[in-house]
C-alpha cells in the first residue's frame, strides 16, 4: 500500500488552484489507512489545518439526508413513490414554466413574472431524492426572500415550504434531471413524518448512533476559531480570495437537509464508514440494512434523464436516491457501484461498498469548478492505485 503520488498530487493543489488548507481520511472496513491534512486553516496562513477543523460541507450533506430518508422507507413509514402532497399538501398545486432550457449557462431562475402553467404530473418522494422533481436550485429567488423577511429571519424549515411549493418547476415532475432544493424539501418530510425538527431525527438516529459529535446543521457558537477559512475561486487566473458567505441556510432557525452541515472529517468519515460496510459504523451501530443502501446507490436516471446529469463532467456516473452512482467503470478501478457526492466548496465523499472503502476529502473553496471535473477523480484513482497496485 503506498499513497505517496497521492500526496505529491495533493501538494501542488495550493499553486495550481490556491487550495490553501486540505484534509483527507481514508479508511477500509474500520481501519484507517491512509490521514494527510496539508496547508492552514486560517486567511492569515499561520495556523495549520487539524483534525479539529470544522468545514461547511455544502451539498455532501446529502449524504446524510438520503440515509435519514432511507432509514423512513426501510421502516415502511415513507414510500418511494408516495405522492409528496401526502405528507406536505401545499405542494399539490404546482405549476410549470412554459419554456425553459436545461443546461443553458447561466440559466435564467423564474420569477413572479414567468409565463407558467399548471403541472400535470405530482411529485413523488423518488423524484426529490433522485433530482427529477422539476424544482430548481434558485436559492437567491424571491419566494424565498420575501418569507425570510416577513419571518424577519426566524423561519425554521417547515415555515419556508410554503416559499419553496411557490417557486414554478423547470419541468414536469419525471421528464428530467436537475439539481434541485429537494432535499431540502425531503427534510421537511423527515420532520412531518417523525414529529422531530430534521435536526433532531439526525441527531437520535445517525449521530448519537455513530458517536459523530462534531456536526452541525448551523454553524455551532464559538466555531469561529475552530471554523475552516473558506476562499472563492477565480476561474481567469485560477487564484483564491477570502469569500464568507454562505446562501444555502436560508435563516438562523432553517435546517437545510441539502447543503447544511458543518462537521469535522473525522465526524463526516463515521458515516461514510458505516456506509460501506453494510451500514455497520465503527461503534457496533447499524443505520441501514445492505440491501437499503444497494437501493439507495442504484442509479433512477432513465435513458433521457441520464444526459441531463452527466452534462460536462461525471460521464461515468449516474443519479441514484441522492448520491452519485458509478455505472462505467472502464476508466478507473473502482468498481461499479461505488456512490457519494460533493459539495460547494469542494468536500468529496466515496463509499465504496463492495471493497468497503470510504474516502473523506475536505476542502474550503467555493466555485472551483476543476475540483470536480479534475480534482476528485484524480483523487478516487490514486487512492485505488495506492491501495491495489504494487
Amino acid at each position: 500500500m503506498n499513497f505517496t503520488r497521492l500526496e505529491e498530487y495533493l501538494g501542488t493543489l495550493e499553486k495550481t488552484y490556491g487550495v490553501h488548507g486540505l484534509d483527507i481520511k481514508i479508511m477500509r472496513g474500520h481501519e484507517t489507512l491512509w490521514r494527510h491534512m496539508e496547508g492552514h486553516r486560517d486567511y492569515e496562513r499561520k495556523l495549520p489545518v487539524t483534525d479539529k477543523d470544522l468545514y461547511n460541507i455544502y451539498s455532501a450533506s446529502k449524504v446524510v439526508l438520503a440515509t435519514a430518508a432511507m432509514q423512513l422507507v426501510e421502516q415502511g413509514k415513507i414510500q418511494l413513490d408516495d405522492e409528496l402532497e401526502k405528507y406536505l399538501p401545499e405542494f399539490s398545486q404546482m405549476s410549470v414554466v412554459d419554456h425553459f432550457e436545461l443546461g443553458k449557462c447561466p440559466m435564467q431562475m423564474p420569477d413572479k413574472n414567468t409565463p407558467v402553467h399548471p403541472a400535470k404530473n405530482k411529485i413523488l418522494i423518488r423524484q426529490l431524492l433522485s433530482m427529477t422533481s422539476g424544482m430548481s436550485y434558485d436559492v437567491a429567488s424571491e419566494w424565498i426572500s420575501d418569507k425570510v423577511k416577513e419571518t424577519k429571519g426566524e423561519a425554521a424549515t417547515l415555515e419556508m415550504m410554503p416559499a419553496l411549493a411557490q417557486m414554478p418547476l423547470l419541468f414536469e415532475p419525471g421528464e428530467h434531471y436537475s439539481y434541485a432544493l429537494g432535499h431540502d424539501v425531503m427534510a421537511a418530510v423527515i420532520e412531518v413524518v417523525t414529529g422531530m425538527t430534521y435536526g433532531e431525527y439526525l441527531k437520535k438516529n445517525i449521530f448519537e448512533p455513530l458517536d459523530m459529535h462534531d456536526i452541525w446543521l448551523q454553524e455551532p457558537e464559538g466555531a469561529k476559531d475552530s471554523l475552516s477559512a473558506q476562499y472563492a475561486f477565480d476561474m481567469k487566473t485560477n487564484t483564491t480570495h477570502p469569500d464568507t458567505s454562505m446562501v444555502y441556510r436560508f435563516t438562523k432557525n432553517y435546517e437545510c437537509g441539502g447543503a447544511g452541515i458543518c462537521t469535522t472529517v473525522d465526524d463526516y468519515e463515521k458515516l461514510l464508514e458505516a456506509l460501506a460496510n453494510d451500514g455497520i459504523g465503527g461503534t457496533g451501530a447499524r443505520i441501514l440494512k445492505p440491501d437499503t443502501i444497494k437501493l439507495m446507490s442504484t442509479n433512477q436516471l432513465t435513458s433521457v434523464q441520464l444526459p441531463d446529469f452527466q452534462m460536462g463532467w461525471k460521464t461515468e456516473y449516474g443519479y441514484a436516491l441522492g448520491v452519485r452512482t458509478l455505472i462505467d467503470n472502464a476508466k478507473t478501478l473502482v468498481p461499479i457501484g461505488e456512490f457519494g457526492w460533493d459539495g460547494a466548496a469542494g468536500a468529496y465523499a466515496l463509499i465504496d461498498p463492495l471493497n468497503h472503502i470510504s474516502i473523506t476529502y475536505a476542502q474550503e473553496v467555493l466555485g472551483m469548478l476543476p475540483v470536480y471535473m479534475t480534482v476528485h477523480p484524480k483523487i478516487r484513482d490514486l487512492t485505488y492505485e495506492g491501495i491495489f497496485k504494487d
